[in-house]
């Protein structure tokens, strides 16, 4: 078996409504190759939807979009689970200035 952290997306109704809004999970897989991980992330992320009512009575859904990213893992003690690089962006002058 192979591990893999798959990112999975998901979209949040309100009411049916889409509301711009978006959840991103890392998980966890085991599997024999890539294929095998991304169906079993699949059939997780699928799992994980959720239907509940909130406080105000309005009833949100959680509905998986895709499984965005698959990577292989080597889980060993300091092994790497994910990395992001951020470039920020510089501002040429700012909004106020004359």
């Amino acid at each position: 078996m192979k591990a893999f952290t798959a990112q999975i997306i998901y979209r949040i109704e309100c009411d049916g409504h889409f509301t711009d809004q978006y959840e991103e999970q890392w998980r966890l897989v085991f599997a024999e190759d890539e294929q095998r991980a991304v169906d079993g992330a699949r059939e997780t992320g699928k799992k994980e939807e959720v239907t509940f009512v909130d406080r105000h009575g309005r009833t949100i859904y959680w509905r998986m979009l895709a499984v965005k990213d698959l990577r292989p893992v080597e889980l060993v003690n300091g092994g790497l689970l994910f990395s992001t690089v951020r470039e920020a962006e510089l501002i040429a002058s700012p909004v106020w200035a004359a």
